[in-house]
């Protein structure tokens, strides 16, 4: 079967809301993807830059702080990569839309919002 012809996970999600869904992860996968990239690069310039010069506490201190910063934020980047591709995966399988949990309906609305959601907002609240 392919994409085209693929049901609908659950009667709310045509066909149409699949396909659009699929481009707006796609993309939000190599957006992702771009940023680790760039992540990555700026570490490295940051360790290069790091050896063998003296710097002042506050100058560490500040250092310290933005590069914690900087590292909570491609971890997150990083899961949330996780969950795009995961998301994607499900909608090869034809599970898309439907709660890993569960496997209760995610609302349209809640896709919308945020494309990669694998489990309704209330199975989610109880996650955290």
């Amino acid at each position: 079967m392919n994409k085209r012809e693929q049901a609908p996970t659950h009667e709310a999600l045509d066909q149409d809301f699949l396909d659009a869904q699929r481009a707006r992860l796609i993309k939000l996968r190599d957006d992702l993807t771009k940023v680790a990239d760039v992540a990555g690069e700026e570490e490295e310039a940051v360790q290069f830059e790091a050896g063998g010069e003296a710097r002042d506490d506050a100058d560490s201190a500040e250092g310290m702080a933005i590069q914690e910063n900087d590292e909570a934020v491609f971890h997150r980047n990083v899961g949330r990569l996780a969950q795009v591709i995961r998301a994607l995966e499900r909608m090869d399988k034809g599970v898309y839309g439907l709660s890993e949990k569960s496997g209760s309906p995610i609302p349209k609305a809640r896709l919308i919002a945020v494309p990669e959601a694998t489990l309704t907002l209330d199975e989610e609240e109880r996650r955290d």
